[in-house]
């Protein structure tokens, strides 16, 4: 595979198989590892046909009357029997033989379909196999309807990559060009964008650049996808900067072009890119954010590349021009732990370096809030200044995937907090400047929980994933002083059961008090839709007062037009009297008080002023323990 520029108004995928209109099919990889390759075709006239070699350790053949629908698999020096590197489908699973899929056969419906502005994402993450009770891309199909009433703008799914066997949070991926065959495959995927898009809903794909899954892993036996010069937590790291780098470049760069053509993905969310290890002149996120916004550019849609990084690194998301890899945004971790903090006020790991509303004022008003101050849970200065970076660069949430099952073993924030704390948390997450994030039944304050399963078919492999994780499990529960360990015990990865519990009960959206948690949402998303000052982003245009002692908190955001918004929230136990800041004559309107008993708010307490006045006593709000309430300015 050769580092060739593509034309992003042509692009199309060079390798793997693609039909022909002459009823044969065109097979072409890489595979510098090869001294011979051959396709050996898969149905009722099994056959075996040498493939050629071409510059650049490029071996191709055109196989007549193969058409889509026929299953192959590549033998490497007459020996190995191999999926195809670049598969489009894996019908029977990683080790099985790949399928030939024709890219054109699908009939789209989405062709009015131009994307979202990055700063219009309202994003709900989703587990597919758990977040309904058929686990299948089609079976998301019919809840998209909640998620629109609900708000949310755009579907993010965990990864889809082919994974061994049928139960996977995705990040074992060994096939990075096939959705996941149980999920639906391809064209089950297809059905699921598609819709979104009929919904109103973009789409964003969570891949995977830094590792691949140990199960199913043949690349290597293709081409050195490996530096060995490297390790991660997964192993050796990709092999983005060594010998024939350049091929394994181009692997996963026409990876997330692909995905962005030929699924019409809106945006991919860049798992870990920490882990991605490269010293090349021009970083492997570079030339990804580069050509993929080319390619969105030339098709003539809105498309985003998104990461996610620990590094507070603002090179990740500055621009090309200054330096920067060039990323539309990043997951802003800081948010979710700076909140997490003061609602559970626990302090192991990183959470030791978090627990003061200062904290959570910085990660509101500036979005990192280590950028560049010593970190007591990393031993060492961490981070640079995210000031200068607008709002919408910053996805920022108060639980997602890892946070609740790597976090808690498990237990949502639900599980873990009040119903009051709850509300507060999801106001302050709808008001803050940035892009929110929701992890799916969040809305409803959903009490299953998410767990870590797996379904490896190699049984060495699995019982080392599941020793791992116990001992993980027995050092969380000692770390914690625990006496009863959470969620019920240690919970086996690889059984049935542990990811049968991690489903979503959508029953209880008609049970008490999920139903009020769910009002609660679906206001605010339609108060910051319906107010620029909450919607613009803009960080300049916040303002964040507190007090430390008294633990109250207010959040301003005002908007170019004159339109502005005021937050007041009081994160303690007691009831406190808080006063906002208002420069205006006008009143400012009671919109949303998190103790209403619409949002199962006990009846005792008394609800806030419905108006306030400027330089009268009436701006000062006394809130009782853990409540919220939103004013939005009047214009006189």
């Amino acid at each position: 595979m050769t580092a060739v520029e593509t034309n992003p108004a042509t692009w199309q995928l060079q390798f793997g198989a693609r039909p022909l209109r002459d009823g044969s099919t065109l097979f072409r990889v890489w595979a510098p590892r090869a001294e011979r390759l051959a396709v050996k075709i898969i149905d009722a006239a099994p056959q075996s046909v040498m493939m050629e070699r071409r510059d650049g350790d490029i071996f191709e053949v055109v196989v007549p009357d193969v058409r889509a629908g026929a299953d192959y698999f590549f033998v490497i020096n007459d020996e190995k029997e191999r999926p195809d590197p670049v598969s489009r489908w894996q019908p029977r699973g990683v080790h099985g033989p790949s399928r030939v899929v024709d890219p054109d056969a699908f009939v789209w419906t989405d062709q009015s379909w131009r994307g979202r502005p990055l700063r219009e994402f309202l994003i709900y993450e989703l587990h597919t196999g758990t977040f309904t009770p058929a686990g299948t891309f089609e079976g998301v199909i019919p809840k998209l309807d909640h998620l629109q009433q609900l708000g949310v703008t755009a579907v993010e799914l965990m990864p889809v990559a082919e994974f061994p066997g049928g139960r996977n949070w995705g990040y074992d991926g060994t096939h990075p060009y096939a959705p996941q065959s149980t999920y639906g495959g391809p064209f089950g995927f297809k059905r699921l964008i598609d819709a979104c898009h009929a919904a109103g809903l973009a789409v964003v794909l969570d891949v995977v650049y830094n590792h691949l899954g140990p199960e199913g892993n043949y690349l290597g036996d293709y081409a050195p996808i490996f530096n060995h010069n490297y390790r991660t937590p997964w192993g050796d790291a990709l092999n983005f900067d060594g010998p024939d780098a350049d091929g394994v470049r181009r692997y996963f760069v026409d990876n997330a072009l692909y995905w962005l053509t030929e699924y019409h993905v809106d945006a991919l969310r860049l798992d870990a890119v920490h882990r991605i290890i490269d010293i090349s002149p021009r970083h492997l996120l570079a030339e990804i954010a580069t050509e993929f916004r080319a390619q969105a550019q030339a098709l003539g849609r809105a498309a985003w590349t998104i990461a996610e990084s620990d590094l507070n690194d603002v090179r990740v998301i500055r621009p090309a021009q200054a330096c920067g890899y060039g990323l539309d945004a990043q997951w802003s971790d800081d948010f979710h732990h700076s909140l997490h903090a003061l609602l559970t006020k626990t302090d192991r790991g990183y959470f030791a370096d978090f627990g003061q509303l200062a904290d959570l004022a910085k990660a509101i008003k500036e979005g990192f809030v280590y950028d560049g101050r010593a970190s007591v849970f990393r031993r060492k200065r961490h981070g640079t200044s995210s000031v200068e970076r607008p709002g919408e660069q910053f996805v920022v949430c108060i639980q997602n995937h890892d946070q609740i099952a790597n976090g808690y073993w498990g237990d949502r924030l639900a599980a873990l907090i009040t119903l009051e704390q709850q509300k507060l948390a999801a106001a302050l997450l709808l008001c803050a400047p940035n892009l929110p994030l929701l992890f799916m039944g969040q809305e409803w304050g959903e009490l299953a929980p998410f767990l870590y399963f797996t379904s490896h078919t190699d049984q060495d492999l699995a019982q080392g994933v599941r020793e791992g994780r116990r001992k993980e499990y027995a050092a969380f529960v000692k770390e914690e002083g625990e006496t009863v360990a959470p969620v019920g015990g240690f919970a086996d990865p690889q059984a049935v059961e542990t990811f049968a519990h991690s489903k979503l009960i959508w029953s209880r959206l008609a049970e008490s008090p999920h139903t009020e948690v769910l009002r609660c949402y679906r206001d605010l998303f339609a108060l910051r839709k319906a107010h620029s000052c909450l919607s613009n982003c803009d960080k300049a245009l916040t303002d964040v007062s507190f007090d430390e002692a008294r633990r109250w908190l207010t959040i301003r955001r005002g908007d170019r037009d004159g339109s502005a918004a005021l937050l007041l929230c009081n994160l303690s136990d007691e009831a406190q009297t808080i006063s906002g800041s208002m420069s205006q004559a006008d009143a400012w309107r009671l919109v949303l008080w998190s103790g209403d008993q619409v949002y199962g708010g006990a009846a005792q307490f008394p609800a806030p002023p419905a108006q306030l006045e400027h330089a009268t006593e009436r701006q000062a709000v006394h809130l009782a323990g853990w409540q919220a309430a939103l004013y939005i300015l009047e214009r006189a």
